[in-house]
């Protein structure tokens, strides 16, 4: 901490040699800032986003070289996961690419290099997974059951809790962004976004948080085939994005989601566990 020098006013800017863009999830509010710091940051400095949602692609357009702007992307809780994304829009400077990864490397993280795309590869393969689990919920199953299954599965944290942590407003406007326009949000989700119950932040969503726990109800029991069907299409977009080389290979993506998502680790990942179960 005694390393931090707190500088609302940016003026450290000029000197660095990583910039990091993190504030909120909004297109023109990102361009402003990325634009003012890119008159101020010396030339060969590394400029990037912690966006999770919004494309390089268009955050970059702004600028007078869009192809220096790159994703350096952290995950909650920062303190803990080793995973950073290192994200490459279309012809991204291969240069400022290869100083980004050395300096997560440098901060004692794991790079994983990526295509910029929807979610890139840890939040679009949570998308599809987290919103199966709402829709259970929608069918009537108690969040705890549903989380249930996956504990039993060999998840660290069940996937509405997961929702709770990540916040339900973030689940609202990154569903959109992943799902398409035209998506239908969970009920469940609906409803208690509408109330304000917005998750652990809130000190309620689909639990009560008391001293920063959930309080669960005991689980009822877990229908036969639930875990299959929740971690089906976690399993299937993992498939296509290596499949359309967002991430590199299968490799690479077992390793990012085990590190990023905290997938059972004893799978060896959703794409060797699927060979596994197809062996």
């Amino acid at each position: 901490m005694d390393r931090l020098i707190p500088d609302p006013e940016g003026h450290g800017a000029c000197q660095a040699d990583v910039v990091i863009e993190a504030i909120f999830e909004d297109t023109v509010a990102k361009q402003a800032l990325l634009q003012e710091l890119e008159a101020r940051i010396r030339p060969d400095a590394v400029l990037a986003t912690n966006t999770s949602s919004l494309r390089i692609e268009d955050l970059r357009t702004v600028l007078a070289r869009p192809e220096r702007l790159i994703g350096i992307h952290f995950f909650n809780p920062v303190a803990k996961m080793p995973l950073v994304e290192v994200v490459a829009a279309e012809g991204a400077d291969p240069e400022v690419l290869q100083r980004g990864t050395a300096f997560v490397r440098q901060i004692d993280r794991l790079p994983l290099p990526v295509k910029s795309a929807p979610g890139f590869l840890v939040n679009a393969v949570l998308g599809p997974y987290m919103l199966e689990a709402m829709r259970a919920v929608d069918e009537g199953l108690e969040p705890e059951t549903v989380d249930e299954a996956m504990l039993a599965f060999g998840m660290p944290m069940g996937p509405i809790e997961l929702v709770d942590m990540v916040g339900l407003d973030v689940a609202m406007a990154a569903g959109k962004s992943l799902a398409g326009a035209g998506a239908e949000s969970p009920k469940c989700l609906l409803e208690r976004f509408n109330a304000g119950h917005l998750g652990k932040k809130a000190g309620r969503g689909f639990y009560e948080y008391r001293s920063g726990r959930p309080a669960k109800d005991a689980a009822g029991s877990v229908p036969a085939g639930l875990a299959a069907r929740l971690v089906k299409p976690l399993l299937d977009r993992t498939q296509q994005l290596v499949d359309d080389g967002i991430v590199a290979d299968a490799d690479l993506a077992d390793a990012g989601v085990i590190f990023g998502t905290g997938f059972a680790p004893f799978t060896g990942g959703p794409l060797n566990f699927l060979r596994s179960q197809h062996g």
